[in-house]
């Protein structure tokens, strides 16, 4: 008989709505796996290992989801990577499973760029506070009150949400694209990250008008408590998400996603640094650079609640013992209605052929002419 799973009941208060927009996600719960022993760890991992072989199956892990399931993909042939890369990643290889350990809107994601293959994930009801505080027909209305508006949304969104954009974005090609399309006079309708929006708005001067919700973990940092922190360790650089809220992010040395956090882990001089993310990033950050100290950004502290205390519920929700559980059965496949999956792969597709030009050298200005406005 498995042994039961502990129940996370993460209660947050609703963000006040602003233009027209709302957040209605007000409780959020996750499953959380008990650790295996060690016994047990090394025994799931071998039948996982076989189970990859037998079913011609690859892993792609969030840099979120416990390090066993990052260590295990990068053993495996697989990938740890960003929302971005685990796209890219999966439609490409040339495995006809694909095993996502992250949250729900990555398997629709992984599912809609390879409609023909098979997309398993651990628990299907790893959720996001931001797709969950996203529901399409909310969204679709704030769409059509802006018919004018070029529609941009960040991956964290359902592939209903997705199939009513323009554009796709992530935190690592963001910036790109709205500078893009603001340089041809577009004006942006984004959702769903505020803090993000914000960040863009700040830094491109487009024309925005934004959703209004927020991630569960990053709109919990203090830049309050950030300062007497920065205080006790003054040698540090401070790496901050941009779904971080606007004055924890003004105490940054380097704002970036994930990958961009790697990069400027790797890039800054500085031996000790302070990381506003997912504290599932650490195990990442530490073994790439070995000699250097990360210590987590306070979520508690003044008007703090520790409703995450820095980790995604939803991402402890990937285990070992349901990834066996999913490779064995089957359980915890992703299924996408194929119209919905075609429609919402346009601003997919748009994103991953602009982030492929650049990386190229084309000029950003020619990888979104004459897409605007749907």
């Amino acid at each position: 008989m498995a042994a039961p799973s502990f129940v996370i009941d993460v209660d947050y208060e609703q963000p006040a709505a602003g233009a027209g927009a709302a957040c209605d996600t007000r409780h959020a719960w996750a499953r959380v796996p008990p650790e295996p022993s060690p016994g047990e760890r090394s025994a799931l991992k071998e039948r996982i290992r076989r189970l990859l072989r037998e079913r011609n199956a690859v892993m792609v892990s969030h840099f979120y989801v416990h390090p066993d399931l990052q260590d295990l993909a990068e053993e495996t042939g697989g990938i740890v990577s960003d929302s971005l890369e685990m796209a890219r990643f999966g439609r490409d290889h040339e495995a006809q499973t694909l095993v996502v350990s992250g949250v729900r809107f990555m398997g629709e994601t992984a599912k809609i760029l390879s409609p023909e293959k098979r997309v398993l994930m651990p628990d299907l009801d790893a959720n996001c506070s931001l797709d969950l505080g996203c529901p399409v027909d909310e969204f679709s209305a704030f769409c059509d009150r802006h018919p004018d508006r070029t529609v941009v949304v960040y991956a964290n969104t359902s592939a209903a949400v997705k199939a009513r954009a323009d554009w796709l974005v992530t935190s690592s090609c963001a910036l790109d694209v709205v500078s893009a399309l603001h340089a041809q006079g577009r004006k942006i309708l984004w959702g769903p990250d505020r803090h993000l929006g914000d960040y863009i708005q700040r830094q491109t001067g487009a024309d925005m008008v934004s959703w209004n919700g927020a991630c569960i973990v990053h709109d919990e940092f203090k830049a309050l408590e950030l300062e007497l922190l920065k205080k006790a360790h003054p040698a540090a650089k401070v790496l901050v998400h941009p779904e971080s809220p606007a004055d924890v992010i003004a105490l940054a040395d380097a704002v970036g996603s994930t990958s961009a956090i790697l990069n400027a882990a790797q890039r800054l001089d500085a031996s000790e640094f302070i990381v506003a993310t997912d504290t599932g990033m650490l195990h990442k950050l530490r073994t790439l650079n070995p000699g250097k100290t990360f210590i987590e950004a306070p979520t508690a502290g003044n008007g703090g609640t520790c409703k995450s205390c820095a980790h995604c519920p939803w991402m402890a929700m990937n285990g070992l013992v349901e990834l066996a559980n999913a490779l064995e059965t089957g359980a915890g496949e992703i299924h996408v209605d194929p119209a919905l999956g075609l429609r919402a792969r346009v601003p997919i597709d748009r994103m991953l052929a602009f982030t492929a030009g650049l990386k190229n050298g084309q000029a950003p200005g020619s990888l979104v002419a004459g897409i605007g406005a749907a």
